[in-house]
């Protein structure tokens, strides 16, 4: 154990971990909040139609993505400049106090309150994009794609632990004193834990600190660069969709699993928890065992295809049992296509700029997981809150096909 300390793959796993933790915890509880008037922790006046609840949800879930578009490229810069180890504490940090704010505001019904919690939250939330370039730092050619998918790995564990946490803590069934607000104050007091184990154990990894000027405008700048950049442009523009179908399906696919087959905040907690055992095993054990001779490009034109197939096969399930064949082979095909995707990009980029592009790239996932949350809302009201998956289907269909497009043309050259 003492070994593992000291190596930094195994502590940004635990602080990516508590970090998506807190995160996962939410996942069962937003939805009764704004989506279901039947769960006792509607917050919304009695009277207000579902679609309105539908769409704020939509806004609440957006503003968090709209402030990692803004605010990304500026911290991966910042962690150029003044290292990695600040601004993933940093991150923390603001995670705590949104956690908190976000519970007060379910505490005295304030949606204002919460908006602005989601706002802090978004501000601060940097961990992925630099813990990305950590992991850029210390990793060697051979080792990088098996090291980024830690990245998934935690992610999944956190949503194996998190949204089991959230619906068990959620729930007074359990203990009468469990409620919509307990498992913001269990992510905020996680928050503080992670913390200090960043402090106390994560070494800092960038040792070639480079001073660039620093704008408010980066995102949008970088937004323009990273398509003019011939390199790097069908990669980004591939992940541009793939991000963007894959926030149409986890957006409302607990209201799906609430209107279709009347899940619980438990039962959709427990189902989540299902799912990222899934992901754990796909990015923390299966990525590993792929050899070195099987290169990016061959897994992405197999797993961008199935990830669309195994989306769009949820729809058409006619009880909520089958879900359960199909989850393990989506986690599994998501799972490979995100560790490839970030290993191919950062593949593409210099040590010292390493940094600079996961934070461009960063920015690019956050733009495309902030739109489909802005129109999720409206499309589920106009149309049904099954109507988000067929969209997710295409969109990652679109960036499959866009991948094979610009692979073949590259390898015709």
């Amino acid at each position: 154990m003492h070994s593992k300390l000291k190596s930094p793959i195994f502590i940004l796993f635990i602080t990516i971990f508590f970090d998506l933790l807190g995160f996962g915890i939410l996942i069962p509880v937003i939805p009764s909040l704004f989506a279901n008037p039947n769960s006792p922790s509607y917050l919304l006046p009695v009277g207000t139609s579902t679609e309105t609840g539908y769409i704020l949800m939509g806004l609440i879930l957006a503003l968090y993505f709209v402030g990692q578009f803004f605010m990304s490229p500026i911290l991966g810069e910042l962690s150029d400049r003044f290292g990695r180890k600040k601004i993933i504490l940093a991150s923390i940090a603001g995670s705590a106090v949104s956690y908190l704010l976000f519970g007060f505001g379910i505490f005295t019904k304030s949606i204002l309150l919460i908006f602005i919690a989601r706002a802090v939250n978004a501000v601060t939330s940097s961990i992925i994009s630099v813990s990305q370039a950590t992991i850029a730092d210390i990793s060697h050619e051979s080792d990088r794609t098996k090291n980024f998918g830690v990245i998934g790995a935690a992610f999944g564990m956190g949503f194996v632990v998190g949204p089991f946490l959230g619906g068990t803590l959620s729930n007074p069934a359990i203990v009468s004193w469990f409620g919509p607000t307990t498992p913001f104050w269990f992510a905020s007091a996680l928050a503080c834990i992670n913390a200090v184990s960043v402090i106390l154990f994560l070494p800092e990894t960038n040792h070639h600190l480079v001073h660039r000027p620093i704008t408010a405008t980066r995102s949008l700048r970088n937004i323009l660069r990273a398509f003019h950049m011939r390199e790097l442009r069908a990669l980004f523009t591939t992940n541009f969709f793939f991000q963007a179908g894959f926030t149409f399906f986890t957006t409302f696919f607990s209201i799906f699993l609430i209107t279709r087959y009347n899940f619980s905040q438990q039962a959709i907690g427990n189902y989540f928890a299902f799912v990222g055992i899934w992901i754990a095993i796909s990015q923390g054990f299966l990525l590993r065992l792929v050899p070195p001779s099987v290169n990016s490009t061959y897994i992405l034109r197999i797993s961008l295809l199935a990830t669309s197939i195994f989306i769009l096969l949820q729809f058409f399930t006619g009880v909520w049992w089958e879900l359960l064949f199909i989850a393990p082979f989506l986690s599994i095909a998501n799972g490979f296509s995100m560790a490839n995707i970030q290993s191919t990009i950062s593949k593409s980029a210099s040590r010292s700029e390493q940094g600079e592009i996961m934070g461009l790239n960063t920015s690019i996932e956050s733009l495309a997981r902030a739109i489909p949350p802005l129109i999720s809302g409206f499309i589920a009201a106009v149309l049904s809150p099954s109507s988000p998956l067929l969209i997710s289907a295409l969109l990652i269909f679109i960036a499959w096909a866009i991948f094979i497009l610009t692979h073949t043309t590259k390898q015709s050259a």
